[in-house]
């Protein structure tokens, strides 16, 4: 959708998704007056039975004992806006399913001493964004977006995949754009970077807009298996969860493979199961 960079700020600022704003300008770009108009028409429609479906206050809890309270930092209360309406807005399916992955890491043992003589990190994620990067090519209605309203689904031509990161603030999720036209060891030092940058709070608010897919890679916290959860107005996300080493029969003897779960959340309004199969 075309917006210049200050649009597209106006529209973070207002909490307007650019991609759901229709551009009344010069070959369809997106105007102040359009998001502004966006905003008044989304504020139109917001009836009495949405406002009611706010959450209750839960019951005093200091009927019962001491307590600790702590107000949500900002990084909290915009992840728990932005997961409710995930949450609310897209009806989840999960797919599971696993991968051998020992040639994979047998490339990341081969490449980590060349890796690292540039400063760069190979790691999984880096070959996992590489191959859904690959992935949303052919299968394009998992790198889409869902206009209910307006009864149509965008296809895009550009894949920037989103990182979820675990920092001291919170989960973040820097992307990265076009990562569809960078190689593998450019990857891992992308991701190595905006991880970092992210941890440090040296990430940029532009550094986390415009994902079209994310991975959310659990593998080194732990865990056999999650249900993420659909960051709107994407319509898929990839769970990975830590990868084990066992016995698989492999031509009539068993063969010490490294398996990887994987857990496919997705919008079911837009993709079917066998797709996501």
């Amino acid at each position: 959708m075309p917006a210049s960079p200050s649009i597209r700020r106006l529209a973070r600022e207002l909490g307007v998704d650019i991609h759901a704003v229709s551009g009344t300008g010069p070959n369809g770009r997106i105007t102040e007056a359009d998001v502004k108009t966006h905003v008044r028409e989304g504020q139109a429609d917001a009836s009495a039975p949405e406002e009611a479906a706010k959450p209750s206050p839960p019951p005093d809890p200091e009927k019962w004992g001491d307590v600790d309270i702590q107000e949500m930092d900002t990084v909290r209360r915009l992840t728990a806006q932005s997961t409710s309406a995930s949450w609310t807005t897209i009806p989840h399916v999960t797919q599971f399913d696993e991968a051998d992955v020992t040639e994979a890491m047998a490339f990341i043992e081969k490449k980590s001493r060349q890796a690292e003589k540039s400063g760069v990190k190979l790691s999984l994620t880096a070959i996992l964004t590489w191959i859904c990067a690959q992935g949303l090519k052919r299968f394009p209605r998992f790198n889409a977006s869902i206009d209910v309203a307006k009864n149509r689904i965008t296809l895009k031509r550009y894949i920037n995949i989103g990182i979820a990161t675990d920092t001291p603030r919170g989960l973040l999720v820097p992307v990265i754009h076009d990562a569809d036209r960078q190689g593998i060891m450019k990857l891992a030092e992308t991701i190595g970077d905006l991880a970092a940058r992210a941890r440090n709070k040296k990430i940029r608010s532009d550094e986390m807009d415009g994902g079209t897919f994310t991975i959310s890679n659990q593998g080194g916290i732990g865990g056999t298996g999650f249900t993420p959860l659909v960051l709107w107005p994407q319509v898929a996300i990839l769970g990975v969860s830590r990868y084990s080493v066992r016995p698989v029969y492999i031509k009539d003897k068993f063969e010490p493979r490294t398996i990887l779960p994987l857990s496919l959340s997705y919008d079911h309004r837009n993709i079917d199961g066998a797709d996501a199969a």
